[in-house]
C-alpha cells in the first residue's frame, strides 16, 4: 500500500473533491482535521466519499501497513532493501493507495512569508509517512516559486500542478483556465479592463475573506475601485451551476461589475493528480 499525501490550498477544495470522488480505487482517504476541513468534508460526503479524519500527528495511526501502532514505514524505504525490491515492484502494479489530504487556510495568502513557512512545514511533517506528496498550490505570487528547488533533496518525491509546458501554475486562476499561457491570453484579451476572476470557491468565499481585517485593503483598492468593471466567471463544471451563478451575480451587483463567462478546464487538475497518484515521472 502506497501513501500519497496532498498539501492543498483551501481555495482549491472543489478541484480536490472532483478528483478524489472520481477515484474508485482509493483504499483509504484521510482528511487532516483543522478549521478548514469542515466544508471540504461536507462536499466529499455529498459525493459519497466518506473519509476518516485525524489531526496531523495522528495520521500515521490510521495508515495501514505500519510496522507498529505509532510508526509507518513508507514503501519508498522498503524498496531500497534488495530483498524487498521484487515485492515492491509487484505492489506498484496494484492500484490500491491511501491518500492523506491536508487543506491549509485561505487566510495564509494575506502574508506570503507565513504562507511559505506553513506549506514548507507541513510538507516536511507529512514526508515522514508519505511515499510522495502532491503540492496542490501554484507559485502564489512567487511565495512558492522556489519550493521545487528548495526541497529537491527531500527523500519523499514531490509532485506539482504543472501545465503542458512543465511549468508550475501561477495560481488558482491559472489552474482553472488551463495553464499559464491560457491565463496570459485571457489577461491580454481583457487588457485595459479591470477584471476580477471568479472560480466557484472565490465566488462563495469573497464575503468571508472581505470581512477579515487583513483583506480590507484589497476590498478598498480593488473591489471598490471603479477601474475594476468585470467579474469573469470561470466555469469548469465543478459545482452546482445555479449556486455558482447566484454567488457571481451577488458579487457583481455588490461591486457594480459586468459578468463575463469564461470556459474553465480540469485537465491540469486531473493529470497532476494521476501523475502523483501513480508515481509517474514528471516532465522536468
Amino acid at each position: 500500500m502506497s501513501v500519497l499525501s496532498i498539501v492543498a490550498c483551501g481555495m482549491l477544495e472543489d478541484e480536490l473533491v472532483h478528483v478524489l470522488s472520481k477515484d474508485r480505487d482509493l483504499q483509504q482517504l484521510i482528511v487532516v482535521e483543522n478549521r478548514e476541513s469542515s466544508g471540504f468534508l461536507r462536499k466529499l460526503r455529498l459525493r459519497n466519499c466518506n473519509p476518516r479524519t485525524a489531526f496531523l500527528d495522528r495520521v500515521p495511526m490510521l495508515l495501514k501497513g505500519r510496522s507498529n501502532p505509532g510508526f509507518i514505514v513508507p514503501s519508498r524505504f522498503l524498496s531500497s532493501l534488495p530483498i524487498l525490491k521484487k515485492f515492491c515492484k509487484r505492489r506498484k502494479l496494484r492500484k490500491d493507495i491511501s491518500v492523506v489530504v491536508n487543506l491549509l487556510s485561505l487566510s495564509l495568502h494575506t502574508d506570503l512569508e507565513i504562507l511559505k513557512a506553513e506549506v514548507y512545514r507541513n510538507i516536511y511533517e507529512m514526508a515522514s509517512f508519505s511515499d510522495r506528496i502532491l503540492v496542490f498550490y501554484g507559485v502564489c505570487g512567487h511565495a512558492l516559486g522556489k519550493l521545487e528547488e528548495d526541497l529537491s533533496d527531500l527523500e519523499c518525491p514531490l509532485f506539482f500542478l504543472k501545465d503542458k509546458n512543465g511549468e508550475i501554475i501561477e495560481d488558482c486562476i491559472s489552474l482553472a483556465l488551463g495553464g499559464n499561457k491560457a491565463y496570459a491570453r485571457t489577461m491580454t484579451k481583457f487588457q485595459g479592463m479591470g477584471t476580477i476572476y471568479l472560480t466557484p470557491m472565490w465566488a462563495s468565499s469573497w464575503k468571508k475573506l472581505g470581512n477579515e481585517k487583513s483583506n480590507r485593503d484589497f476590498n478598498k483598492h480593488y473591489l471598490k475601485n471603479p477601474l475594476y468593471c468585470l467579474a469573469a466567471k470561470i466555469d469548469g463544471g465543478l459545482v452546482d451551476e445555479q449556486e455558482f451563478n447566484s454567488n457571481v451575480k451577488e458579487f457583481a451587483c455588490t461591486f457594480d461589475m459586468k459578468v463575463v463567462n469564461l470556459k474553465g478546464s480540469l485537465e491540469i487538475t486531473e493529470q497532476s493528480y494521476l501523475n502523483a497518484r501513480n508515481g509517474a515521472t514528471e516532465k522536468q
